[in-house]
């Protein structure tokens, strides 16, 4: 029996390295989305395959439309269908920086490619679900869209456009079996956020959760392939908040 497709943009590294093995060890053929590093995206497939898993990697810059159709035609005459798409890549690293301190293009460019990265192949692949009446999209939001956080101006603005488009995707493709949610992760350690996480601003942010810890990219990654259960078609539209536990204490993070 063919396994069923799921498509991960951004795989090649961080958190998305670490939803394809998940998502291949519930039983999907993961594509390896990654824009430039072959040899990342290579090492997750490899993995996948060691562990017994089914997995190709596939090069597509999601902010470009040509280039998406393409990957999305390929994945097609390969696999004959789109199961599920998890669009997950960071496809601007965001300008950590006070209303005074951005430029407007620092800012234009952090939500326009956000926008664009989750746009062009969502188009594509939901049009590629609606003739099988079936299909789930997953989102990776930031609790940064409902929490004010310092220097979280373009980050949580851009996330807050992607999980009202989540919505309104939803919304059109309920009727065509097609399910949507949001999973909106609050800080996960990973190699770019260690990059502006120091030693206590992480203990600031363990302290104030309920776990007592940061996210792993695993943590976020069960949360993915929870979302991707079938059985959740009826919370289609919902974000699915993963803090570690910031949400219960004092309303959440503001620092």
């Amino acid at each position: 029996m063919t396994p069923p497709t799921a498509i991960v943009t951004g795989a090649g590294r961080g958190i998305g390295a670490a939803i394809a093995p998940e998502l291949a060890r519930r039983g999907y053929h993961v594509i390896v989305n990654y824009r430039r590093d072959a040899d990342a995206a290579g090492a997750v497939v490899a993995g996948i395959r060691r562990d017994g898993g089914s997995a190709t990697a596939l090069a597509c810059d999601v902010t470009d439309p040509a280039t998406v159709a393409a990957m999305v035609a390929q994945v097609l005459a390969e696999r004959g269908r789109i199961d599920a798409l998890v669009v997950n890549a960071n496809t601007a690293p965001p300008p950590f920086a006070s209303l005074a301190e951005l430029t407007w293009s620092e800012f234009a460019a952090k939500i326009n490619d956000e926008l664009a990265g989750a746009f062009h192949i969502t188009q594509r692949v939901v049009a590629a679900m609606r003739p099988w009446g079936e299909g789930r999209l997953v989102f990776l939001g930031s609790t940064a869209a409902d929490y004010v956080g310092g220097g979280r101006l373009a980050h949580g603005t851009a996330k807050a456009a992607l999980a009202t488009f989540a919505r309104h995707v939803a919304a059109e493709t309920a009727r065509d079996g097609i399910s949507v949610l949001t999973v909106a992760p609050g800080a996960v350690r990973t190699e770019a956020t260690a990059r502006m996480l120091d030693a206590s601003r992480e203990q600031v942010l363990a302290d104030n959760s309920v776990l007592g810890r940061l996210l792993e990219p695993e943590d976020v990654a069960a949360a993915v392939g929870l979302a991707l259960d079938p059985a959740l078609r009826p919370a289609t539209g919902s974000v699915l908040r993963l803090d570690a536990g910031w949400s219960v204490l004092a309303g959440g993070p503001t620092a």
